[in-house]
């Protein structure tokens, strides 16, 4: 008997989510064991609305394949969908297991972080509940980086190597005036600061910065950070300086908590904003120097220029793995990475039970940052120096990339 199987994505983008689909795809059209490949546009709050396009009809061969591959974002489109449990809210799921049974869909695909992985095991336990055969399979992406049950998460990679090469950027950028200045680099990271600390990889042979990095692991003190700059400028005119956006006092409390902007997503989960520019008002405070922040945001994300070769050949063998464990009938599984080492660096691909996995994060360990608490120690250096390695050569039309036509998402 023919199988179908239907893929979402949902959260935040990356460079690397739509390789795990393109890597789906690939495998579930080599192994001639599915009738269709659907994909939800706008992930679960699409897929209850009805809206899903076949893939294999879309993606009919390797070089279409390909270059889904090598296009950012999310092909699929996204949403912010907090699923019920089946006890507070049934209906949601009997309109969805209509859906997937008029599908005669056997195969569950769901790509993202944390939330998404909440919204697999929710769906599993439903399945169980009801004895429905639907194989449901999380698939991680996250540039946070902190998902449990994997050394790392598909899209992290590529953000981190964006992060070094910005860093090292504004460096060339800011020693050109002979000047006293401080620049203040807020980087994404609510609670883990994984991206964060991936600024160090912007250090090289004739480049010490960043010379400063605060992470959310570690308590933040305004007057030891202050006193940090003082003992930077003791020896340079320029200090960097890279700092997670969700930083906390010895209290516990966000350092822009009071901001006017602060909002919260569907999850709850506070959308930090002005982290740099408090900094930049205490740094002027203090010194009265020329003092700047930048606030990557969300360019971090969709960076396939600067992308990274190992995350991108990852994350593709990883959709094309997801395939291969529900073909082993397997479910409530969340793929991902074992690290076997890191030089030559070598890794595993494995599935973990997603009920050891979601509403988990995964943090620097402390012993990985520095005692002063503003930097990382060379465990943590050794562990994100692999991620970053290897060019995506893109293909460029009319001087900007050729990326796959999202076209149907603007509708």
């Amino acid at each position: 008997m023919k199988r179908n199987c239907i893929i979402g994505q949902s959260g935040g983008p990356t460079i690397a989510i739509n390789a795990s689909l393109a890597g789906i795809i690939h495998r579930a059209k080599s192994s001639k064991e599915f009738n269709h490949v659907y994909g939800m546009i706008n992930g679960m709050k699409g897929l209850l609305d009805g809206q899903y396009m076949d893939l294999l009809e879309e993606f009919d061969n390797g070089e279409k394949i390909n270059a889904l591959k090598q296009t950012p974002a999310m092909y699929l489109g996204s949403c912010r969908f907090k699923l019920p449990t089946h006890q507070d809210n049934i209906q949601v799921y009997e309109d969805l297991f209509k859906i997937l049974t008029d599908l005669e869909i056997t195969d569950f695909f769901y790509i993202g972080g944390n939330d998404s992985m909440d919204t697999v095991m929710k769906l599993d336990e439903y399945a169980r509940h009801i004895q429905s055969p639907i194989h449901f399979i999380g698939i991680p992406k996250t540039i946070d980086n902190d998902l449990m049950g994997t050394d790392h998460t598909p899209g992290f990679g590529s953000a981190a190597k964006y992060v070094a090469t910005s860093i090292l950027e504004v460096v060339h950028d800011s020693l050109i005036y002979q000047l006293q200045s401080v620049t203040i680099i807020e980087i994404m990271g609510r609670n883990a600061g994984w991206l964060t600390a991936a600024a160090a990889l912007a250090r090289n042979e004739y480049n010490e910065a960043p010379d400063l990095i605060y992470l959310p692991e570690v308590v933040f003190d305004k007057d030891k950070f202050l006193q940090d700059i003082h003992e930077v400028f003791k020896k340079k005119r320029c200090v960097v300086i890279a700092v997670s956006e969700g930083i906390k006092d010895k209290d516990g409390h966000f350092l822009d908590d009071d901001s006017k902007y602060a909002k919260k997503d569907a999850f709850g989960h506070v959308l930090h904003s002005g982290t740099g520019k408090m900094l930049e008002s205490l740094v002027f405070k203090e010194f009265g120097c020329k003092v700047r922040s930048i606030e990557l945001n969300v360019l971090q994300r969709c960076a396939m220029h600067i992308g990274s070769k190992t995350d991108l050949n990852e994350s593709f063998v990883v959709g094309q793995k997801a395939i291969e464990t529900a073909l082993e009938g397997k479910s409530g599984q969340v793929m991902g990475f074992k690290r076997l080492c890191n030089d030559p660096y070598h890794i595993d691909y494995i599935s973990s039970d997603v009920r050891d996995i979601a509403n988990l994060e995964q943090k620097i360990p402390r012993n990985w940052i520095n005692e002063a608490g503003n930097d990382i120690n060379q465990e943590l250096y050794d562990y994100l120096y692999p991620l970053i390695q290897g060019e995506v050569h893109i293909q460029y039309k009319n001087g900007i990339p050729a990326y796959y036509s999202c076209k149907h998402l603007q509708k």
